[in-house]
């Protein structure tokens, strides 16, 4: 019998990945935050995987943070600013030999957990795939991408990568994930808040090409600076494909700030504008585009970080 995969978080990716688990016969269990919302889980009998048009419950058990099973290997898929909160409810569960996979946007997140936890092995994964949710406990599997995993101070591979295969999660274990988490976030800072700030889908930045272009300028001076030189080549190029890529799409901090909900800034372009200021690199682009989102978000009333 493989082991328990537990996940935290049941937004759109944890439960994309809960549902492909389970359909491969891989064991899934679902922490929920409350008896309330595990309550509203059982009535609902499974998570709904909505793929092609296709759509399929699966059972899979959900549980309280305070179920006494202990935790041999967590996927954490919460937001970047409820990660650590949400693991520390957990750490009593937790094996010593524990597992944990930290799918989280941007940057400093994944360190915050880890530095919490320095018996676990935590590995950072980066996820192009998409996916939202229609409805409670129904995902949509949106758009297929992939989702790179690597743990930059133990470089093996894990077995239960096999799990992942099996499940039909594409995936590659990287030697160099630090440089996709850079590359990820350099790319979610140029694209991001300009669709926040201009209120219109990802292609209708077109328009808008030389700011993009002076964005893109100044991240890969931060990437060079921060000693990630390979993250910031082509990153112009790149900023542009996935523009032109996912022209109808609006971005996931436009979707967020358009539900009300807090934003992921600080691991973003925050972290960006921190890591600046900590090299004592002047970029001037960056910095207003930050005065100018935490303007927008105090407008609608929403946490600046």
């Amino acid at each position: 019998m493989s082991t328990t995969w537990h996940i935290l978080g049941a937004g759109s990716l944890g439960t994309l990945w809960a549902t492909r688990l389970a359909r491969a016969g891989v064991p899934v269990r679902l922490i929920l935050r409350d008896e309330a919302r595990l309550a509203s889980y059982q009535a609902a009998k499974g998570l709904t995987l909505v793929e092609q048009g296709a759509e399929h419950t699966y059972p899979v058990i959900g549980e309280t943070p305070d179920s006494p099973e202990p935790i041999h290997r967590l996927l954490v898929a919460c937001k970047a600013y409820d990660a650590q909160d949400a693991v520390a409810q957990l750490q009593h569960r937790l094996t010593p030999d524990a597992e944990l996979i930290l799918l989280q946007n941007g940057l400093g997140s994944q360190d915050a957990v880890a530095a919490q936890l320095p018996q676990a092995r935590c590995i950072f994964a980066s996820s192009t795939e998409g996916a939202f949710r229609d409805g409670d406990w129904r995902v949509v599997f949106a758009g297929h991408g992939y989702t790179w995993l690597g743990d930059a101070s133990h470089p093996t591979p894990p077995l239960w990568l096999e799990d992942l295969h099996a499940a039909g999660i594409p995936h590659d274990w990287s030697t160099d994930i630090l440089t996709r988490l850079w590359r990820k976030l350099a790319l979610n800072c140029a694209i991001n808040p300009l669709t926040v700030l201009y209120q219109c889908r990802n292609g209708e930045l077109q328009a808008h090409h030389c700011e993009v272009a002076t964005l893109c300028a100044e991240l890969g001076e931060l990437l060079e600076c921060c000693g990630q030189p390979a993250a910031a080549q082509g990153l112009q190029h790149e900023v542009e494909r996935v523009i032109h890529a996912t022209a109808a799409n609006y971005s996931s901090m436009f979707q967020d700030v358009a539900a009300g909900r807090r934003t992921e800034i600080s691991y973003l372009l925050g972290y960006a504008c921190q890591a600046a200021t900590r090299h004592q690199l002047s970029l001037p682009h960056l910095q207003q585009l930050q005065v100018r989102l935490v303007e927008q978000l105090l407008a609608r009333g929403l946490p600046r970080d």
